[in-house]
């Protein structure tokens, strides 16, 4: 995979000539311009040639300032931050297309039989890396509030194996997967084989659904250099309802008994 192009111009800088120098510049303070505009863009804005722009580009290791255009756009797909649009993106539009794709994409019966696992499992195990680990310590958060036996994974500076090792028949796993996936996460996959395991993911996350149990796909958008989390939030509150539903009063006395809890300890405001 190529590098940022920012990148490449930031080490390249030393060894280009005056007009290359001048197109590293114009792209280092309009970086938009590398995927927006066409070389014969560049050599305008900067008062080159194009042929000028396409030599700039062979040096820093590209075929063309199409090759360049792709091999960031590529970055941004794996989960680079990197900019591709400009600064008149819709924030709201943007998240109410990422969770109406999410929520479209999702069958109410795999949610149904998600939620009933959930709430009927001997024990729920979560697991998440990097950005999934937020999302898995919140579905962490709000399940213990509605049923017991609930864990997340990994514990701080804990390896994996013994607790993948004591997985109960009748336990059920979520791995939350989400770009850029660690090493590990294949390998994790595979140590889960024949397990009770709901996968909840982006689009690039369906090659593992043939190993697990249930693939949940979430939409994070692909035009702000971050991806968004709104939809994996959402859905995670989704899920939660539909268990604080299957498990009913048992549910309800939970949540009284843990809010006493919270009084007697003094530990929320009044």
């Amino acid at each position: 995979m190529k590098q940022d192009v920012l990148s490449l111009i930031e080490q390249n800088y030393p060894s280009l000539s005056p007009s290359a120098r001048t197109i590293a510049n114009y792209l280092q303070q309009h970086p938009l311009a590398i995927v927006s505009q066409t070389s014969a863009e560049i050599a305008e804005q900067t008062h080159t040639s194009k042929a000028t722009v396409s030599r700039f580009f062979r040096q820093l290791g590209f075929e063309s300032q199409q090759d360049a255009k792709q091999a960031q756009l590529q970055l941004r797909q794996s989960g680079v931050p990197v900019l591709t649009q400009g600064n008149e993106i819709d924030q709201t539009e943007e998240e109410l297309s990422n969770l109406s794709l999410t929520f479209e994409g999702l069958r109410t019966d795999v949610l149904e039989e998600v939620g009933t696992q959930l709430a009927q499992a001997s024990r729920v195990t979560l697991i998440g890396f990097r950005n999934s680990y937020p999302v898995a310590l919140h579905f962490r958060q709000q399940l213990q509030q509605i049923r017991p036996s609930v864990r997340l994974l990994p514990q701080p500076g804990q390896t994996l194996g013994e607790d993948l090792h004591d997985i109960l028949d009748d336990e059920v796993i979520v791995l939350f997967g989400f770009r850029r996936r660690t090493r590990i996460f294949k390998k994790i996959v595979e140590a889960l084989e024949g397990r009770n395991t709901i996968l909840i993911t982006d689009p690039t996350g369906q090659v593992y659904n043939q190993q697990v149990s249930q693939v949940l796909v979430c939409h994070l958008g692909n035009n702000n250099p971050f991806y968004s989390y709104a939809a994996p939030m959402s859905l995670v509150s989704m899920l939660c309802n539909r268990v604080y539903a299957q498990i009913g009063e048992n549910a309800q006395h939970r949540t009284q008994s843990i809010s006493k809890l919270y009084t007697d300890l003094d530990e929320m405001e009044a």
